[in-house]
């Protein structure tokens, strides 16, 4: 059975897409720590992150890299968080999480933002790419 995230892959379910590749795909998380949080993914459906080919994986990471760069030039922050949890959802994923305290980290504080607000941050973002 494909992951929510293969969905979103073949277009099945919408987000809020900040970038794209041939092999990885960013967009904001819709249950966010922090407004701009963003999950980066490989469009392979692998499970775990250490499973991936180096390569694939060194990717991942670049790719993160760059979608890290942008949200920090976007959103104001003290930095970006990395996080790789991999228990929610059985897909590989990264967490680019803007910080301003470190329970902006522990997934328990979320933010709320309207529909309107989410397509005007990933735009944002998109432009700083």
């Amino acid at each position: 059975m494909s992951s929510i995230f293969t969905k979103i892959v073949n277009g099945e379910i919408p987000a809020y897409k900040i970038a794209e590749d041939d092999r990885y795909l960013a967009f904001l998380d819709v249950n966010p720590n922090a407004k701009g949080h963003t999950l980066c993914i490989s469009k392979q459906e692998i499970n775990k992150i250490f499973d991936m080919e180096e390569d694939h994986y060194l990717g991942l990471m670049q790719f993160a890299r760059k979608v890290a760069k942008a949200i920090e030039k976007t959103v104001p922050c003290k930095r970006i968080g990395v996080a790789v949890v991999g228990l929610e959802v059985p897909h590989v994923h990264v967490h680019l999480i803007p910080l301003h305290d470190m329970d902006d980290m522990r997934f328990q504080r979320k933010a709320t933002l309207t529909q309107e607000e989410f397509e005007s941050l990933a735009k944002s973002i998109q432009s700083n790419l």
